[in-house]
């Protein structure tokens, strides 16, 4: 039996080169009754500890380490005691967060994650950030995008370590290589699925110019 997917959103700040926002956040828990992989930990540790209950954690994967995705990583794997995630090339922006604590375990493109018997396929989709990942489960026909794609087109990439360029080759190589009916599960906001947005790519690419 394949794993089930639950929703909670979770509201706080994101800040960056000198400015803050107010956010709300995504956040998806993957797995079944016994154990559960978290993916991204924003703002309210104690809500996303209660979601998990007494399940298993087997990870908390950081799709991107803007802090707004990974402030409350270290606090919520004390409560679950779980190992947080990261890949490497973001460590820049992770650093900015929580300078005197490592992520313990580094993603890497091409790697496969397992939680309650489904695969879950490590995408680097760089761009947004240059660690940014999304996590395409094929078992479940779903990709779960963090920051890379939205509801109407990339993520942002008017900030430091992000560059418009290289999200629209993530997104073209990487997500809208996966079937048009994928659903996109993303870091804020909607669902959409790849099919809706792929005929998009074209005036993206024009904005470029």
């Amino acid at each position: 039996m394949a794993a089930r997917i639950e929703h909670l959103v979770t509201s706080g700040t994101f800040s960056l080169d000198g400015q803050v926002f107010d956010v709300d956040n995504n956040v998806w828990l993957l797995g079944d009754d016994d154990e559960v992989m978290v993916l991204d930990a924003p703002h309210d540790p104690d809500a996303i500890a209660a979601a998990v209950g007494d399940r298993t954690v087997t990870a908390i994967v950081c799709t991107h380490a803007h802090d707004d995705h990974v402030r409350c990583a270290p606090e919520l794997a004390e409560q679950v005691s779980a190992p947080v995630l990261l890949h490497p090339d973001d460590r820049v922006l992770w650093d900015l967060v929580h300078s005197s604590r490592e992520p313990d375990g580094a993603l890497r493109d091409g790697m496969v994650l397992e939680v309650a018997g489904t695969q879950v396929h490590v995408l680097h989709t760089p761009g947004h950030a240059p660690g940014a990942v999304c996590l395409s489960v094929p078992d479940l026909g779903v990709v779960f995008s963090g920051d890379t794609l939205f509801s109407g087109g990339p993520g942002a990439t008017g900030r430091s370590y992000s560059d418009y360029p290289t999200i629209l080759s993530s997104i073209r190589t990487r997500l809208f290589a996966l079937p048009p009916e994928t659903r996109v599960l993303t870091g804020h906001g909607d669902e959409t699925t790849v099919g809706a947005e792929a005929p998009s790519y074209d005036e993206w690419v024009r904005a470029a110019q």
